[in-house]
């Protein structure tokens, strides 16, 4: 399945947006020795200071980008999300010849100013991260939101937060008393 606005693209675009929809995961070198990077995120994102976020923020993703083989991408966290009549702004992934790229993430909502949710952060961030392993990883000339893409950063979230193993989190039978 494409989206709509694939007729749009050129012929050498919608190669690149194939390519990008044939990957639907990244597999992390040993994942769970990420926890402590994860959980200083939400511990940062519950405490509401902007630079303990960034840095926890900048310190999972150097260690992702080291497990994944490419060069970090610049992490700056900013606080408002900038809105408009179309919605708010989550995150922002830029390069620029000469420039180290950079994943920008907002961690406070427009409306409200209220920091988001530990889950819709990282997703967040994961985001950004995709567009930047696009490039470096994946080699793509261009970055698209394709599903492979959003598979991707499904596949990077899981890794990073496992579900419950449903079966460990069944309830045990009560006593019957006598």
């Amino acid at each position: 399945m494409t989206f709509d606005y694939y007729d749009t693209l050129s012929t050498a675009q919608q190669r690149v947006y194939r390519m990008s929809d044939g990957v639907a995961a990244l597999r992390v070198r040993e994942p769970h020795a990420l926890a402590p990077h994860v959980e200083a995120l939400r511990l940062a994102l519950a405490s509401g200071e902007r630079a303990l976020l960034e840095d926890a923020t900048a310190r999972l993703g150097d260690a992702l980008c080291e497990r994944l083989d490419v060069a970090a991408a610049k992490v700056e966290v900013l606080e408002v999300r900038p809105s408009s009549e179309t919605g708010e702004l989550h995150g922002l992934y830029t390069q620029a010849p000469g420039h180290r790229p950079r994943i920008q993430v907002w961690m406070r909502t427009a409306r409200h100013g209220r920091v988001v949710a530990f889950r819709t952060y990282l997703r967040t961030f994961l985001h950004e991260l995709c567009h930047h392993l696009d490039f470096l990883l994946l080699e793509l000339p261009h970055s698209f939101h394709t599903e492979g893409f959003f598979k991707r950063e499904s596949s990077l979230f899981h890794q990073l937060v496992p579900r419950l193993n449903t079966s460990s989190s069944r309830r045990r039978p009560r006593s019957s008393r006598v």
